[in-house]
């Protein structure tokens, strides 16, 4: 398989650039906006998460033989177009949010200048990968705060497809994730890894003391044993058993988790086996971990509700042209005007205004030479500037360092952010 990302993108993003070849629009400089109009949900804030990846993913954005063969054979673009996009490289300028960030609605995340050539034929690449993270990250760091000071690890990986995994756990692991189930997250982006045994490991063996047994011979006293294959309560107790005073930890994947956690921390406790904690998986979203708050229960396991981004799998971002310029190089802002799509014109700026180190509003507002606003923080770093990629951004340092940066920005929220029911945004956007 090829390894260009060219070709993840839709035609209409190749069509638009063969017709402005032709007409002579392609080579107008112009800016894209990729912000969300609302806050999905009815959620409070949102995460932007996905820029490392998607920078990394625009270095090999390269229409190369087998690309160029395709668009050729399938008769999507003219010889002339296809000339062009044999010698395509990003040749603009990208800057925005920082991964990690906390975003509103009209949130100005990512801001593509270039030619129409350059940047048109981002777009779908840029929201399939800023809509997903965005969505994951944003349902985390809501699974995050319930949890509280609780380790939580991301098990998602068989309810997504095989890269949205990746990119799951990825997103998850910035915006508050301890760990994750997923080698590769591990491997390609630095992702502490985890896991011990399932269901199957106990079906397997002739007895649950065998499957047991095994398993403290193979990880060593400090592993998690998972007690709720058969009976729970006999679970436990031959789990300390086996494992005595030193067990690292008991899971629970069924039941009513508050009550059964309750029972399983009395009869560990009863035992002698104060230490041992207690993980609960089972389909458990932030409502969940919530509502497991009083209980004495040492971690969580969360999965197909953290890959969906916990009922709204997309973030709802949408990439816009804001700005363009006329043949006497004025710059022109330009808008969508659709009822309930509208977009707003010309190029932007983004503050957000603090007092006492709390988040009071978004401010965004036309770009200019005026200085920030008192008590503000400015929002937008560059990612791209002349075709030249800042690598600060990618890779295990760009995870480590989007991770640090959520956690910074997130004791900016206010209290009323923090809840979890439907409202409007925990902090209003201005324009001016």
């Amino acid at each position: 398989m090829s390894a260009s990302t060219a070709l993840l993108t839709d035609r209409y993003e190749l069509t638009m650039l063969d017709a402005a070849l032709r007409d002579g629009t392609a080579h107008r400089q112009c800016v894209f906006e990729l912000f969300g109009r609302r806050l999905s949900g009815g959620r409070r804030f949102g995460v932007a998460a996905g820029q490392g990846r998607l920078m990394s993913l625009l270095r090999d954005f390269r229409f190369a033989d087998d690309e160029l063969r395709f668009l050729r054979d399938e008769k999507v673009v003219s010889a002339e177009t296809l000339a062009y996009l044999e010698n395509y490289r990003f040749r603009g300028s990208i800057e925005g949010y920082r991964e990690g960030e906390l975003y509103f609605p009209g949130s100005p995340l990512l801001t593509v200048k270039g030619t129409f050539a350059d940047a048109v034929i981002l777009e779908t690449l840029a929201l399939s990968v800023m809509n997903f993270d965005s969505a994951v990250a944003t349902a985390a760091a809501r699974m995050s705060i319930a949890a509280g000071d609780r380790p939580l690890a991301e098990m998602g990986s068989r309810r997504a497809h095989e890269h949205g995994a990746v990119a799951a756990a990825r997103a998850a692991y910035i915006t508050g994730f301890d760990a994750t189930s997923n080698l590769e997250a591990g491997r390609a982006w630095g992702v502490p890894t985890m896991g011990t045994a399932a269901h199957a490991w106990t079906l397997l063996h002739d007895t649950e003391e065998d499957a047991f047994r095994a398993q403290l011979d193979s990880l060593g006293a400090s592993t998690t044993l998972l007690v709720d294959t058969y009976d729970i309560a006999e679970g436990v107790r031959r789990a300390v058993e086996l494992g005595g005073p030193d067990l690292g930890g008991v899971r629970i994947d069924s039941g009513d988790l508050p009550l059964v956690a309750a029972d399983v921390r009395d009869q560990l406790d009863a035992l002698g086996n104060t230490e041992t904690t207690i993980t609960v998986t089972s389909d458990l979203d932030e409502y969940a971990i919530a509502a497991l708050a009083a209980s004495p229960v040492d971690s969580y396991g969360v999965g197909t509700s953290l890959v969906t981004g916990s009922g709204y799998p997309t973030a709802g971002l949408v990439y816009k042209l804001v700005a363009r310029q006329a043949d006497s190089g004025e710059w022109i802002p330009v808008a969508k005007k659709a009822q309930g799509k509208g977009s707003t014109g010309g190029a932007k700026q983004a503050f957000r205004l603090l007092e006492n180190g709390v988040a009071t509003e978004e401010h965004v507002r036309l770009a200019s030479d005026a200085p920030a606003p008192d008590g503000s923080r400015a929002l937008v770093v560059p990612f791209v500037t002349g075709g030249e990629f800042d690598a600060s951004h990618e890779g295990t340092a760009g995870v480590r360092s989007a991770r640090e940066h959520h956690m910074a920005v997130r004791r900016e929220l206010p209290t009323r952010a923090l809840a979890l029911s439907k409202s409007d945004p925990a902090i209003p956007t201005s324009l001016v």
